[in-house]
């Protein structure tokens, strides 16, 4: 999802979102990683490793939700900040911009269902 040239350089383990505030926009990773995390009663658990190309905060956009992980720089990262105005004018010019948005949310759902049944398992 290419949106433009500009965007925000963050240092090595700069938050770029915190879990738990609320949020009304999407990421766009230009450059670089970015860290996802989720902080639990146990801990700080890793979730994923984002590289450039991918995005995050997306469910903000369309929930105006709090956001359920932090996100931080994993080592310098370019990161784009994308409101829901801007993505849903770029949907209206490129629809297949919505067919991949629903792809890579259809592919993490089915990540965390396989991760939530491999705990399940394990509990028993």
């Amino acid at each position: 999802m290419v949106l433009g040239a500009l965007g925000k350089r963050y240092r090595d383990g700069e938050v770029i979102i915190r879990q738990g505030e609320p949020g009304d926009c999407m990421y766009v990773v230009q450059a670089g990683q970015v860290e996802v995390v989720q902080h639990t009663e146990q801990g700080e658990q890793h979730l994923a490793y984002l590289q450039a190309g991918d995005f995050f905060g997306e469910m903000a956009v369309f929930e105006r939700q709090v956001r359920s992980a932090t996100v931080r720089a994993a080592g310098e990262a370019k990161v784009l900040k994308v409101d829901k105005k801007t993505l849903l004018r770029r949907i209206k010019e490129d629809p297949l911009l919505a067919v991949n948005l629903l792809q890579t949310m259809s592919h993490r759902i089915r990540e965390l269902d396989g991760q939530l049944a491999k705990h399940e398992e394990r509990a028993r």
